[in-house]
């Protein structure tokens, strides 16, 4: 999976405009305009790196002529003293940028270990780790990203991939199976209905109008174990809901294709990245 340019390159100059504003009062101020230095990035903790091209395309917004040299790629595991990247330019351009590059850095390395650590603690079993809309406004696509650098895979980008019926959609149109009926009339052929079920006998309606996805939302785990038996793979199994690194290990051994999980973009520790000036 690759980020598209303009894409980052809209959200790197949304957040120096936000963090710089009309200048810098103490780089400005205190560094020659001529003036040129070396820094580098270090990790100050253990886990999957992730975003460090971003990172390295904020300095080149800011500095054409930066010249950088990344030593870890995307993906790498590294331990707490790793140097990640060196650069080279301007010195006004490397202290500007240095906030804006370790932000979006340390945010898409979080997602990237914490992804990493639940996919560990479901090695063994058939359920692969998804993300889901649950994103911050305007990072979505990164966010997705590190999830993949993570090991994990991506549910829907947006409402237009899916058609997924949720409990809101079941209770305002009155009834599930009329809710699946009406939209495969209107679908077109390549897009599938997911259904959110509460409870078995949901999930048997579910399964009688032939949904592709069913999720399992908030069920304890032998109702998830039942459930799995009584689908016996007639639609993929989605486990949803109240998922920690505490029960996920439990929650995979029942059986489900697929255990999602909100808190991997919207409440991930950040990554702890700092840059220092070489000297």
């Amino acid at each position: 999976m690759d980020l598209l340019q303009f894409y980052v390159d809209d959200i790197i100059k949304t957040a120096l405009k936000e963090d710089i504003n009309y200048i810098d009062v103490t780089t400005d101020y205190l560094v020659d305009d001529d003036a040129v230095t070396s820094a580098y990035f270090v990790a100050k903790d253990s886990g999957v790196l992730c975003g460090i091209k971003v990172a390295m395309r904020v300095f080149e917004l800011l500095d054409s002529s930066i010249k950088y040299e990344i030593k870890l790629k995307d993906g790498t595991y590294v331990e707490k003293g790793d140097v990640i990247a060196t650069m080279e330019g301007h010195t006004k351009a490397l202290l500007k940028g240095e906030r804006t590059a370790l932000n979006l850095l340390q945010h898409m390395s979080g997602i990237a270990t914490e992804t990493n650590k639940c996919v560990k603690l479901v090695e063994g079993t058939k359920a692969s780790i998804a993300d889901t809309r649950k994103t911050l406004p305007g990072l979505r696509a990164i966010q997705k990203y590190s999830v993949t650098v993570g090991g994990g895979k991506n549910h829907r980008y947006n409402l237009s991939d899916c058609a997924m019926i949720k409990d809101n959609h079941i209770d305002a149109y009155g009834n599930l199976t009329n809710a699946v009926n009406a939209l495969r009339e209107k679908l077109g052929h390549t897009v599938k209905i997911e259904v959110e079920t509460r409870n078995l006998d949901e999930l048997r309606e579910a399964l009688a109008v032939k949904a592709d996805i069913i999720m399992l939302d908030n069920m304890d785990c032998p109702t998830m174990a039942k459930a799995v038996e009584i689908t016996n793979g007639a639609a993929k199994l989605e486990a949803s809901g109240n998922v920690t690194s505490e029960n996920i290990r439990q929650i995979a051994e029942t059986g489900v294709d697929i255990i999602s999980l909100g808190a991997l973009t919207h409440s991930v520790k950040c990554f702890d990245i700092s840059m220092k000036i070489a000297r």
